[in-house]
């Protein structure tokens, strides 16, 4: 049986939000991610709303310094009520 690859830290690491569209939405979602790694820039961060304009596509590309780190933004930010998926 072959182990999971594992990630060596720290790496660029890609992260999709899809949350509710409303005001504010996506500085939540960037304020949550950045407290988890500080260095993030706007630059890092694109988005794109659903064709109906009912929700919103985050895309953020963070340098993940390990595991923990990841855990603990992923609990974060599906904590947020807007929030509908993380991957």
């Amino acid at each position: 049986m072959k182990d999971k690859p594992k990630i060596e830290f720290p790496c660029r690491y890609p992260i999709k939000v899809i949350a509710v569209a409303s005001e504010g939405t996506a500085r939540r979602v960037f304020d949550i991610v950045r407290k988890h790694a500080p260095e993030l820039t706007p630059d890092d961060v694109t988005t794109r709303q659903s064709s109906g304009e009912k929700f919103l596509a985050v895309r953020i590309t963070l340098t993940a310094q390990g595991e923990q780190q990841l855990r603990n933004l992923y609990t974060e930010l599906m904590a947020d009520s807007s929030v509908r998926m993380v991957f």
